[in-house]
């Protein structure tokens, strides 16, 4: 078995707060799981069926999501949507995002100053 580096191991660390704020955001319209993947997976948002249904398991138990299956078709589905907390949440957790996406862009600028000031240091 191979040893993961450094970068595999942070991303896969980066990823799982990316694929939650991204679930929550495109469980406004009614998925079922793995179309869910798919199109997570369409943005480039990489993620394992076994890592995606511990979460959605996980924002249900939370109270951010609903489920329901059907079993109309073919082979039954457990849809799942935001939950009238989890759409509450949502605008709340899109500005959160914003916010941390902009301070990480200035962190990683090369050409930005560190901002510490004399008591600080």
């Amino acid at each position: 078995m191979a040893v993961a580096s450094p970068l595999e191991k942070i991303g896969a660390e980066l990823r799982r707060g990316v694929i939650q704020v991204a679930a929550l955001s495109l469980l406004r319209d009614k998925l079922y799981g793995y179309q869910l993947v798919k199109v997570l997976r369409s943005y480039s948002l990489e993620t394992e069926e076994g890592t995606l249904y511990p979460l959605l398991r996980r924002l249900e138990t939370q109270g951010l999501l609903r489920s329901e299956w059907d079993t109309a078709g073919a082979r039954p589905r457990k849809y799942y949507t935001l939950s009238d907390e989890g759409r509450a949440l949502l605008p709340q957790l899109t500005k959160l995002w914003a916010e941390i996406a902009d301070a990480v862009s200035q962190v990683l600028n090369p050409a930005a100053p560190v901002a510490v000031s004399e008591d600080e240091a």
